[in-house]
Formats: structure tokens, C-alpha cells, sequence
């Protein structure tokens, strides 16, 4: 029964670092996607000739930039976070194995939250190199 138990408390806390993840990629995707807008908008402002003078012009890109940056930098900061708690979780329950507190059972399945994480780790550096292909490496 106790082995039970420890399986289990296993399972919740590889889902709360799930969930940990999944709070990261929210919050990148927030910079990322913010960060793409306002570039955007502010170039379609440009183009219709409709931004004063007093804003330089590539003040939006810039920042932009810097917002899909900071999201792109959180989130690889995120998956290594939990790859490493992963890989350390994975030792303490193969220890836990061996020391039969834990029955035997299968590796731990592969995270959707990390898969998604990469796929939007790939999306954020697609956005950058659009950004950096339209208006230069540094909003020039």
C-alpha cells in the first residue's frame, strides 16, 4: 500500500512540473505574441505613412524584438529547467526501484507539455528571424 502511495506522489509531482512548464510557455507565448504585434502594427502604421516623426523608426521593431527575445530565452530557460528536474526525478524513482519502495513499473512517458514547449520554442525563433529578415539584426 505505502508503494502504492509513493508511485502515485510520483505521478503528481511529475504532473505539477508539467503544469510548471505549461506555465511558462503561457507566459512566452504572451511575450513572443505581443512582442510580433506590436512590431506589426507599428510597421502597417509606417507603411501607410502614418507614424509621426517623433517615434524613430525602428524604435517598434526594436522593442519587438526584444519582447520575442525575452520569450524565447524564458521558455529554452523553462525546458531545461525541467528536462534537469526530469532527469533528477527519474534517478530518485530508479533508486527507490532498486531499494524496493517502489513497485516496478514502466519509464515515465514523454511529456506533451515539453513537446509543445519545443514547438513553440521553434515558432518564437521562426518570429525572430522574420523580424531580423524584414527590417535588419537591429531594427535598422
Amino acid at each position: 500500500m505505502a508503494a502504492m502511495r509513493t508511485a502515485l506522489s510520483f505521478q503528481r509531482t511529475r504532473m505539477a512540473a508539467d503544469r510548471t512548464l505549461m506555465s511558462v510557455q503561457r507566459t512566452s507565448l504572451s511575450l513572443i505574441g505581443f512582442g510580433f504585434t506590436i512590431f506589426s502594427f507599428f510597421r502597417s502604421l509606417a507603411d501607410k505613412k502614418l507614424l509621426d516623426d517623433a517615434i524613430p523608426t525602428a524604435a517598434p521593431a526594436r522593442f519587438g524584438l526584444t519582447l520575442v527575445g525575452l520569450g524565447v530565452i524564458l521558455l529554452a530557460l523553462g525546458i531545461a529547467s525541467h528536462f534537469n528536474y526530469m532527469k533528477q526525478l527519474r534517478r530518485q524513482r530508479d533508486e527507490m526501484m532498486v531499494t524496493e519502495l517502489l513497485p516496478p513499473e514502466p519509464g515515465l512517458p514523454v511529456s506533451l507539455a515539453l513537446i509543445a514547449a519545443f514547438t513553440l520554442l521553434i515558432f518564437g525563433l521562426f518570429v525572430i528571424l522574420t523580424v531580423m529578415a524584414r527590417v535588419g539584426p537591429f531594427g535598422a
